[in-house]
């Protein structure tokens, strides 16, 4: 199974542990890729739109954008020869449209979904802090409201990043593969 090439699109909500675990996922795979959704949004270097509760028109197009820039990173590195660990925070509606972006197939879906207290201890563990003036458990309650619940959700509270990847490695190829 994990020999052959895939992409595995993880996603979650800010500090659900979407780099962690997917840089773990990629060390793990004979031949893989880490693939950072939000490398796309930082390589703009002048006229980047921030995402805000108040989402504006050009921030969703740039948003869109980094999905079909990452899409298309995906589909290349599968192409040749790489399962592709591709983590970015992917909501709402936007992720059945990911999905139909991405290619390659076999393709895993992952949802991290920790409880929101626990994504709210991890943020304010964290160096970088993402939320801005998003409450926690709003964007918690928005992003599992509106969702689709698509391929493997796990609730990562009570595990370590090693024990997550433990999980993807034993459920995703049959709970996970869309096509």
């Amino acid at each position: 199974m994990w020999d052959s090439p895939a992409v595995v699109l993880i996603t979650g909500v800010m500090a659900a542990g979407k780099s962690t675990v997917a840089e773990l996922l990629a060390r793990r795979l004979p031949r893989a890729v880490h693939l950072r959704g939000d490398l796309f949004r930082r390589m703009i270097v002048s006229g980047r739109a921030e995402i805000t509760p108040d989402i504006s028109a050009e921030a969703w197009a740039q948003l869109r954008l980094r999905y079909d820039l990452a899409a298309q990173a995906a589909d290349g590195y599968a192409a040749a020869g790489f399962t592709v660990a591709y983590q970015d925070i992917v909501a709402g509606p936007e992720l059945a449209a990911v999905v139909d972006r991405i290619r390659h197939r076999p393709l895993l879906v992952v949802v991290l979904a920790p409880r929101a207290e626990v994504v709210a201890a991890r943020e304010q563990g964290r160096p970088k802090q993402g939320y801005g003036d998003w409450p926690v458990a709003d964007f918690d309650t928005r992003f599992r409201a509106d969702t689709p619940r698509i391929g493997l959700w796990l609730d990562t509270s009570e595990q370590t990043p090693e024990e997550t990847v433990d999980e993807i490695l034993a459920r995703a190829w049959t709970q996970a593969r869309i096509g």
